[in-house]
């Protein structure tokens, strides 16, 4: 025999059996992939706060190194302002 698992939820039990009766698959199956699937989001998740994460500290590290006051957001900086012509 494998290793047991003992949920001690009547609602766990429910939601379980529920599934079962729904997918025709068995309690354990059921069980078993809505771990899966849970563990995968988790994993995920945390994959992309990763990545995240990391976005932020190279972006901190461009405008530390960038120095002084970042351009404006109406791009008058890239323009003469006599001609209007790009710089």
């Amino acid at each position: 025999m494998g290793t047991q698992l003992n949920i001690k939820s009547e609602d766990a039990y429910y939601l379980a059996s529920r599934l079962s009766e729904l997918t025709g698959e068995s309690l354990t199956t059921v069980v078993t992939e809505a771990l899966r699937e849970r563990l995968d989001r988790q994993l995920q998740t945390q994959s992309r706060d990763e990545r995240i994460r990391r976005i932020r500290a190279i972006t901190a590290d461009m405008r530390a190194a960038m120095g002084g006051e970042l351009p404006s957001s109406d791009h008058s900086w890239l323009y003469d302002d006599e001609t209007g012509l790009p710089r």
